[in-house]
């Protein structure tokens, strides 16, 4: 794969939570067009990775490349304007305001008026309920419909990648699975580039076309999503194995041939 094709690079990141050192020497790539996840159990540093990449934490070590630029220590609204937007944990809605406004917030940066009622109307399409909705606070929504406002916002943007941190926290099993369908007609309509956390890691893998997986801010495997799930390590840590958790732990960390 050429360079021109790798959209988003680290290599050899480090983060650190005052002197707690959250990622260590973390190196990864998103290929242009293509939806990369992220697994580890809590703690991983998955979250941190991407608040490293959008620049809301700035790296002690290593470098972060965003379409060819350097971006490690850029201001993050800097890295906005470059077409990345991050869909944070939690969903971080604008409560008192209106749906409609919280997806004009996305749109702040752009002057198009045009492209921005188109990307309005797409988003509508995708979320078929914000539109229901346009005047409602958006404290009032679901956590559902609060997740899809949080993604239309960053949609409306516009960006090149998109960060996606655990879309599927506290939703029920029919509100995950229309997240990530949509999440899956974003990359195939758009060719949007995607770097998903999520913990549900079977959704995950059967959406992604890469995944790496992290363990105490370190990656310990990385391959297809398609030998992912076959992995037996994988099935057994993640894909529902009946192990007890803090013995799985302790197994996994034994595996001296991940490292």
């Amino acid at each position: 794969m050429s360079t021109s094709d790798i959209i988003l690079k680290l290599s050899n990141i480090e983060s650190y939570y005052g002197p707690i050192m959250a990622i260590r020497g973390i190196s990864l790539e998103v290929p242009r067009g293509q939806i990369v996840t992220l697994l580890g159990a809590n703690g991983a540093g998955k979250t941190t990775v991407l608040k490293t990449i959008s620049g809301i934490l700035d790296p002690q070590k290593g470098s972060i490349e965003f379409l060819g630029k350097p971006i490690q220590r850029m201001e993050a609204d800097r890295i906005v304007r470059l077409g990345l937007s991050h869909v944070p944990e939690g969903r971080e809605v604008f409560p008192f305001l209106s749906v409609r406004e919280n997806l004009m917030m996305g749109a702040y940066l752009r002057k198009d008026r045009d492209g921005v009622a188109q990307d309005l109307e797409r988003v509508y399409g995708y979320f078929p309920r914000l539109k229901e909705r346009l005047g409602q606070p958006a404290g009032q929504l679901s956590g559902g419909e609060q997740q899809m406002l949080a993604i239309g916002r960053a949609l409306m943007n516009r960006p090149t990648l998109l960060l996606l941190d655990e879309p599927s926290l506290g939703l029920s099993p029919i509100l995950v699975k229309e997240i990530f369908t949509i999440i899956r007609r974003v990359n195939e309509e758009q060719g949007m580039s995607i770097l998903l956390v999520e913990q549900n890691a079977k959704i995950a893998l059967e959406t992604a076309h890469y995944g790496y997986v992290l363990e105490i801010g370190r990656v310990v495997m990385n391959d297809t999503c398609e030998r992912l799930l076959n992995s037996p390590d994988i099935q057994e840590f993640y894909l529902g194995a009946k192990e007890a958790g803090a013995r799985g732990e302790r197994r996994w960390k034994k595996k001296k041939t991940w490292r």
